[in-house]
């Protein structure tokens, strides 16, 4: 839907959900950074994106954010929407800060992770936002480095990452879609069939072998 919001649209802003899926960086290496019997055995999908950065675990308690605009200029665009997302998220009492990693954190820990992929001059930025996600699972499906760990001070992924609810958001995951959207939008645009349909074709992208396993950039 990203790229073709890019393509099609002229960019948009949108937000989706999944099942319990890991989902790994462009260049990253997936045996290296998925425990591949634990997502089989579990019923885990594990998919690679066209964005850099780190893997992320994702389940119906995360809710994922796509931000799509014209322009090249990675930083601005980046600490713009981070900015954005601090500013809605402080507006519900959270104390969000960004960082030059381009998380967002709330009292030293992560509640948000993005990456950021260009494509034909227009820029997504997406990511994470981790509202009331199982943690068990994500420490089990991803198998980060001790030398990533030790790089953010931390000795599990468990320890550095945060659920939204942990800081007292009243909200509901409905609610708080509701409150995003508004924060971010001021019109809506709805996909006929044929759009969907064109969305799908790009789907098959991401699926193939090759593509999954890093064979093809």
């Amino acid at each position: 839907m990203e790229e073709f919001a890019a393509r099609e649209l002229g960019g948009g802003f949108f937000l989706w959900q999944s099942r319990p899926t890991v989902i790994i960086g462009r260049n990253q290496d997936m045996e290296a950074e998925v425990n591949l019997e634990f997502c089989k055995a579990n019923g885990v999908e594990v998919y690679r994106r066209k964005s850099g950065g780190g893997c992320v675990y994702s389940d119906e308690g995360n809710l994922m954010l796509s931000h799509v605009t014209e322009g090249t200029s990675v930083q601005s665009i980046f600490a713009g929407y981070l900015e954005a997302l601090c500013k809605a998220l402080q507006g519900l009492g959270i104390q969000a800060v960004s960082t030059s990693n381009n998380d967002v954190l709330v009292q030293g820990r992560k509640v948000s992770g993005n990456a950021f992929f260009l494509d034909r001059g227009m820029s997504m930025v997406h990511g994470t936002l981790l509202y009331d996600s199982d943690f068990s699972m994500l420490e089990k499906a991803i198998t980060p480095s001790r030398e990533k760990l030790d790089s953010h001070g931390v000795k599990s992924v468990r320890q550095r990452v945060a659920n939204l609810r942990e800081f007292g958001l009243g909200l509901t995951m409905t609610e708080l879609k509701a409150y995003l959207i508004e924060s971010f939008c001021d019109s809506e645009y709805v996909l006929g069939d044929a759009e969907i349909a064109a969305i799908e074709k790009i789907e098959k992208t991401y699926l193939k072998p090759a593509f999954l396993l890093g064979k093809v950039r």
